[in-house]
């Protein structure tokens, strides 16, 4: 495996750094961790975007949340047709083996993968319709929504609506997974959307009542 790479340098200085310190301080967390194995209280969707930092949030240790990360924070439909299939896996896992009492659907402001979506349904990302673009198709999860927000002119706010949407399109196939619906209709399990304004630090959870995204 010529391919591979060592590891960058400034990484490598990262690590040492986390090992002598953080490590060093919490030494019989991380051993009970390992002896113990996990037991997250919440599993969290979000995106893979580099400027979501989930467990810098909510203040988090390690072994608090169970965390899957993808593009635009989408969960598709329940498909049980034996292909690959990461983000259900995931969830599978969560619910069914962690026994997780939480899953957070995490999005967020400036998302690239909703803009892409926005620039495929528009026609002006011809890359995205190709069929061999992974991209693209994940995408079509959210396409639906996406043309349904062709009304807003504005592209700001169409941008922050489907964001927005996203959360709701996820949620809303996480009840299609019938271990999901089962678990929340016995009270197992919560489901949760939220919002997150990178340039604010602001965060918006989902409203039922209201059905609208609110101040946290």
């Amino acid at each position: 495996m010529n391919y591979v790479s060592p590891l960058p340098t400034y990484l490598t200085r990262r690590y040492h750094s986390w090992k002598a310190t953080e490590y060093t301080e919490n030494q019989a967390w991380f051993r009970r961790l390992a002896e113990e194995g996990q037991r997250p209280r919440a599993m969290v969707i979000s995106c893979c975007d580099s400027r979501v930092h989930v467990t810098a949030i909510f203040g988090a240790e390690s072994g608090e949340f169970f965390i899957h990360r993808n593009i635009a924070n989408l969960v598709p439909p329940y498909a049980p047709d034996g292909d690959h299939h990461g983000t259900s896996a995931a969830v599978e896992y969560a619910v069914t083996a962690l026994k997780v009492a939480n899953i957070i659907v995490l999005g967020h402001s400036n998302c690239g993968g909703v803009n892409g979506c926005i620039q495929m349904v528009s026609g002006n990302a011809p890359e995205l319709e190709k069929p061999t673009s992974f991209v693209g198709r994940w995408m079509d999860i959210l396409r639906p929504a996406c043309e349904e927000t062709a009304s807003i002119t504005d592209e700001h706010e169409r941008q922050q609506a489907l964001e927005k949407r996203s959360v709701l399109v996820s949620l809303s196939n996480l009840m299609t997974f019938p271990f999901v619906a089962e678990a929340v209709e016995e009270g197992r399990l919560s489901l949760h959307g939220l919002w997150n304004e990178i340039a604010s630090g602001a965060l918006e959870m989902y409203e039922p009542a209201t059905n609208s995204f609110v101040k946290v």
